[in-house]
């Protein structure tokens, strides 16, 4: 099938290059002539495990192409995705003038019966504005009502982990899709059928469903997810005060069967540009419906001040006034796997660093051209606290001469370093994890003082003081 992608950002280019991987023939449109320019030079434009091998491949094989040219896109396709950005508002509703655009210029260049399928995480009752906007544009060209440029708007949520997109894409646990009952509806149920039949040859993984309901059932999904990630950090901040192991807790209340173990890691909150936007969506979505979400404005609170839990704990044992300190920071990305700074907790936590007059050597395994680019936008009207901002190449390069380290993202080869070389580089002995990678009890064993979120600290015996 002949295939459009509208935006090649995380969800578009993912997308794409999967249904590529499995046999259609896709035209992927990007207004940012630098992203095509990258992507047609060899290259991708953003990190993702097995991205770039997929699409290395299928460019070979001639079944993805790049472009700008809006016209050539909707030529292209017969089914037309919208993956483009949806930025929140100050108000923090979703921001739909991309979508709307993209809507624009299928109506303003259609050539035909399309499929035109919302893919970008959008509030609910964006398809009927999107039909609204490709049928102005088909009015206007005089087509209005015309049998062979015929539409039918669908919402097809994306339901991708960044870190995990192809994966999440290739073998997907559910397939999510809303279609109006009626004759193009039926029309585009049938291609949407054929488009998604190779991911469906072991079992039946589609969901069809209302328009509404599939556009809800994004917004629903990463809501509770958001809702697991801060509850089991508000009883982590409780665990450290009444002296309790969440680690402990999470395995007693992971093993329920109707509670599960995902989602209930405790640490330094969510960030990306999922779980915080499409909270902030959702919560604006229930006041404009005059349905306040208590519960969603708790989980938004409680992630905000999780973000400063570390820095907390950081200044109760070395005080508030940090300057002529050092700090090794392990991990930028807001989460492991990819170069995504979006709501990092890294972000917040080193602002309040510098702020309070330490240095900061930092260190990420993928992000750190987008870490530096962020902070110079971060940092801008504070050059003299930019100047203490120090970026590595390695991990082990953060660690001298520190005054401790700090753990911020939960990378595979952050989780056993060599402690004895760190305990012999460091300044003091000190580790502040904010992902609970280590066991207190092994950390005190090996002399270093060491402070995790929800668990309870170790003092070290006299003769671990000696071997420090």
């Amino acid at each position: 099938m002949k295939i459009t992608i509208i935006g090649t950002g995380y969800v578009g280019l993912v997308t794409g290059a999967c249904l590529a991987e499995i046999g259609h023939d896709v035209f992927c449109l990007d207004v940012d002539p630098r992203k095509i320019e990258i992507l047609n030079s060899g290259g991708v434009p953003i990190h993702e495990p097995g991205l770039l091998e997929i699409i290395t491949r299928t460019r070979a094989a001639g079944r993805i192409t790049f472009s700008t040219d809006v016209e050539a896109s909707v030529a292209h396709g017969e089914i037309q995705f919208i993956a483009v950005g949806t930025p929140p508002d100050e108000d923090g509703s979703a921001d739909l003038q991309y979508v709307l655009e993209a809507a624009r210029n299928i109506g303003r260049y259609s050539n035909g019966f399309k499929v035109i399928v919302d893919k970008s995480t959008v509030p609910v009752g964006t398809a009927q504005k999107v039909s609204a906007v490709v049928e102005a544009e088909l009015a206007a060209r005089g087509l209005s009502g015309s049998a062979q440029h015929r539409f039918s708007v669908v919402s097809n949520p994306e339901f991708l982990k960044e870190g995990a997109a192809v994966e999440d894409c290739m073998r997907p646990d559910r397939i999510v899709i809303g279609i109006d009952d009626d004759e193009a509806g039926q029309l585009a149920r049938e291609k949407m059928k054929r488009l998604y039949m190779p991911f469906n040859r072991n079992h039946e993984r589609t969901l069809y469903m209302d328009v509404r309901s599939a556009e809800f059932t994004k917004y629903a999904a990463n809501a509770m997810l958001a809702t697991r990630i801060s509850f089991m950090n508000e009883m982590s901040n409780l665990a450290d005060r009444v002296g309790a192991d969440i680690e402990a807790v999470r395995r007693g209340i992971g093993s329920d069967p109707r509670i599960g173990y995902h989602f209930l890691y405790a640490g330094v909150g969510y960030g990306g540009s999922c779980f915080p936007k499409d909270v902030q969506a959702l919560i604006r979505t229930g006041g404009e419906n005059e349905q306040r979400l208590r519960i969603l404005e708790a989980v938004e609170e409680v992630n905000h001040e999780q973000k400063a839990v570390l820095v907390r704990k950081i200044t109760s044992t070395l005080g508030e006034d940090l300057t002529g300190r050092t700090f090794a920071v392990w991990g930028l990305a807001f989460k492991p796997n990819t170069d995504d700074m979006r709501e990092a907790p890294s972000r917040r936590l080193i602002a309040a660093l510098l702020a309070r007059g330490a240095s900061v050597r930092a260190y990420d395994p993928v992000a750190l051209h987008e870490a530096r680019r962020v902070f110079a936008l971060d940092l801008h009207d504070v050059p003299e606290q930019h100047a203490r901002l120090h970026f590595t190449n390695t991990q082990d390069e953060t660690l001298a001469g520190a005054d401790a380290l700090v753990i911020v993202t939960e990378w595979k080869e952050f989780k056993s370093p060599d402690f004895n070389h760190m305990k012999s580089v460091l300044k003091s002995p000190i580790i502040f994890d904010g992902r609970n990678l280590y066991e207190p009890d092994a950390m005190a064993e090996l002399g270093i003082d060491y402070y995790a979120i929800g668990r309870p600290r170790v003092e070290l015996t006299a003769e671990a003081n000696a071997r420090a």
